[in-house]
């Protein structure tokens, strides 16, 4: 009777270290509900791989969001590296299994984007996917959606601003992280990371008189000195005035086009690529003719 109660708190405290290693807060943790006394843990719904012990009908199943045969709208992503050396023949790692029938793995599973992890060990019958669960693509576009690109942040030419028919105008954009770049933002999932960096490579000024002009850069700020000459990088010269249009102003509609350069930085191997995007603003100019007295 002695042996078996020593046997049975030595099973609760290896339950209590497979189950509750990583602090969770009820149904956030990949089971849902977790409760923990001294020695033993009571979970309430599916962990991300098998909870407690795996018997031999349910063993290697793949874990939900592993990219296996589990669930894959879960939001929880899971990867696995076997242990090195294996536990010993007698550890209750091999949920009763014997050594080479099948292995015990490291399973670490995170919850969509967070940087906290679940991590336990698994038996498993056989070896899970090798390839990433989480699409770096993905996470690019994550990380440029959390940069929060606007369009062009227009210096000049200004809606307050007085502009004549004939004379060259100068026009160039205020240059922030958020309107030129560069911006950079990293996101991460599954124990892949991701830093994409992005910076607009152009603009094109849609004038409103049927002209449109595409700058490399973000223009040339003006200056008395330049007199009455075109702008060097970005410009243009009307050739009537906007009294025919609405409001008696021209619509000028600026689109940027963002390139985004990005690279897996942890997990998934060496990969990169490249995404696109624009974005717009718009403002209105009035083009008045010069008035000569005589």
């Amino acid at each position: 009777m002695l042996s078996r109660t020593r046997t049975a708190v030595a099973v609760g405290v290896a339950v209590l270290a497979v189950l509750c290693t990583a602090p969770t807060a009820l149904a956030d943790d990949p089971g849902g509900d977790v409760e923990c006394g001294k020695f033993s843990c009571r979970v309430e719904a599916d962990s991300p791989g098998q909870t407690g012990r795996t018997d031999s009908a349910s063993a290697g199943s793949a874990p939900q969001g592993s990219g296996g045969s589990g669930t894959s709208s879960s939001p929880w992503t899971c990867t696995y590296k076997p242990l090195s050396p294996q536990p010993p023949a007698d550890s209750l790692d091999w949920e009763g299994h014997k050594p080479g029938d099948g292995a015990v793995y490291t399973q670490t599973c995170h919850y969509l984007d967070s940087p906290d992890s679940v991590v336990r060990r698994q038996w498993l019958a056989n070896p899970p996917p090798e390839a990433a669960t989480v699409d770096p693509t993905v996470l690019a576009q994550r990380a440029v959606d959390s940069m929060k690109l606007a369009g062009p942040d227009i210096a000049s030419p200004r809606p307050a601003g007085k502009y004549l028919v004939g004379m060259p105008m100068w026009m160039w954009v205020n240059q922030s992280r958020t309107t030129y770049g560069p911006n950079t933002a990293s996101a991460s999932a599954g124990g892949v990371s991701v830093t994409a960096t992005a910076k607009v490579t152009k603009i094109v000024w849609q004038m409103g008189d049927g002209t449109a002009v595409t700058c490399a850069g973000p223009g040339t700020p003006y200056t008395a000195a330049a007199g009455k000459s075109d702008s060097p990088t970005c410009g243009h010269t009307y050739t009537r005035t906007s009294a025919d249009q609405p409001d008696g102003r021209y619509q000028v509609t600026t689109t940027s086009t963002w390139t985004i350069n990005w690279q897996v930085t942890t997990g998934g191997g060496a990969q990169a690529g490249q995404l696109t995007e624009t974005r717009q603003s718009q403002i209105l100019v009035p083009l008045v003719e010069l008035q000569v007295l005589n």
